[in-house]
């Protein structure tokens, strides 16, 4: 088992999740803590959850990258996708370089919106690349080591960049996290191996890739039985989780956080947090089987809301903001290997790209959408009722999974061996 995690391929997923992991708080939590010390109103700071939009519609293009010729056929059919996203990517971050929130915000947001989309792609790419390039018996491995590069990213463009500013400015930090990119591309180049295209897979003209890349992936998931129950329960299961993130970086700083604060807290102890929680839901979905986590660590995800209602109750309190981060982050990786696992195993290997994308992107369609809210919501109701309703918005989610996984068990695959 241990030279399993030495493998060629366990590293390029490492590689590949920390090119997907790297643009995502730029666009979210970093971009935010920047726009909150150029006195961005906090009503707009929650629109910028609209941002990310892409993650959410990225089901929409997603067909694209299943059955259309990839930008560079020579790489084949994934990393042909993947190289020149990853490039137009760095190219995109040094953009939000040259802007400035404090004089033109729009400007910043709008480079942004392109950041976005170009992640979200690759992120399309990834998960597709993943799930093709292993067998079933190691996906559990593959998604690890991607998780592990991903979390690392985050830390890097959370807590990284928050502790460089210092020296670089603002500036001088986007343009050493577009450097990064670098990783992910040479992964694409050189580490990366071309999977080969699933069983059934063939090129045909365009009525035939409309009805092959299209039609037939939506088709196959809504005729399974309790398709829209499950479309629903994705969809509500963050919801909670999505209202408060969106408002930490302003909340943190609304009661006397510095900088330095938020990067070793939240961004340091909280990345470490996190993947102590995504290895305990790896070892409890292996123990108990996908269902049973899923109620288990949705209802935990829930209820460490309620710690931002004791941080707010403290005021600047360090060992209560290091108790939040802590409840919160390993509640939310306990929560997030479960339902990555429970994502995985309700698509069909003939539409992985366009399926995964689906179901991913309804996840992020509370925090892309609903989220977008939460800015005015903390300025009418106050810290702490809005961390309360944060805490409630979980419930409807939590009640559909009761319902579906009682109706229509997690498929035996991921059941307990």
């Amino acid at each position: 088992m241990r030279a399993a995690w030495f493998d060629r391929k366990l590293l390029v997923m490492l590689l590949l999740g920390f090119s997907a992991g790297l643009p995502l708080p730029l666009t979210g939590f970093t971009l935010r803590q920047w726009f909150s010390e150029a006195n961005v109103p906090l009503g707009q700071i929650g629109l910028t959850a609209l941002i990310g939009l892409s993650y959410s519609l990225k089901f929409l293009w997603a067909p694209l990258l299943d059955h259309a010729r990839a930008p560079m056929p020579s790489l084949g059919r994934r990393r042909g996708w993947l190289a020149p996203v990853q490039a137009l990517l760095a190219l995109s971050i040094a953009a939000m370089a040259l802007t400035d929130p404090a004089s033109n915000p729009t400007a910043t947001v709008s480079v942004a919106v392109a950041v976005a989309f170009l992640s979200a792609t690759q992120d399309i790419a990834i998960d597709a690349f993943r799930i093709e390039s292993l067998p079933q018996e190691r996906q559990g491995l593959g998604l690890a080591a991607y998780v592990w590069g991903y979390r690392v990213a985050l830390l890097v463009a959370n807590a990284g960049v928050l502790y460089s500013v210092a020296r670089l400015g603002w500036q001088g930090a986007f343009v050493a996290m577009a450097s990064l990119m670098a990783v992910g591309l040479a992964t694409t180049l050189i580490l990366a191996e071309e999977p080969p295209p699933p069983r059934g897979y063939s090129r045909a003209g365009w009525s035939e890739w409309l009805a092959a890349a299209v039609v037939a992936p939506f088709r196959d998931f809504l005729s399974r039985p309790g398709a829209w129950l499950i479309l629903a329960f994705v969809a509500l299961f963050k919801l909670g989780e999505a209202l408060a993130g969106i408002m930490t970086a302003p909340f943190y700083r609304s009661i006397g956080f510095s900088r330095e604060d938020v990067a070793a807290v939240s961004g340091v102890f909280g990345l470490f947090a996190t993947l102590g929680g995504v290895a305990l839901g790896g070892l409890l979905v292996a123990a108990i089987g996908t269902g049973r986590s899923l109620v288990i660590t949705g209802l935990m995800q829930m209820l460490s809301n309620l710690m931002y209602v004791a941080l707010a109750e403290a005021g600047r309190s360090l060992p209560m903001l290091w108790a939040q981060v802590g409840v919160e982050n390993a509640t939310d990786g306990l929560a997030d290997a479960a339902f990555v696992a429970y994502l995985s195993s309700l698509t069909s290997t003939a539409f992985t790209a366009t399926q995964y994308a689906l179901l991913s992107s309804l996840a992020a369609l509370p925090l892309r959408t609903i989220g977008g809210l939460s800015g005015y919501l903390a300025e009418a109701m106050g810290w702490t009722r809005f961390f309360l309703l944060t805490t409630a918005a979980a419930v409807p989610g939590l009640a559909i999974m009761l319902v579906l996984l009682r109706r229509f068990p997690a498929p035996a695959k991921d059941a307990p061996r």
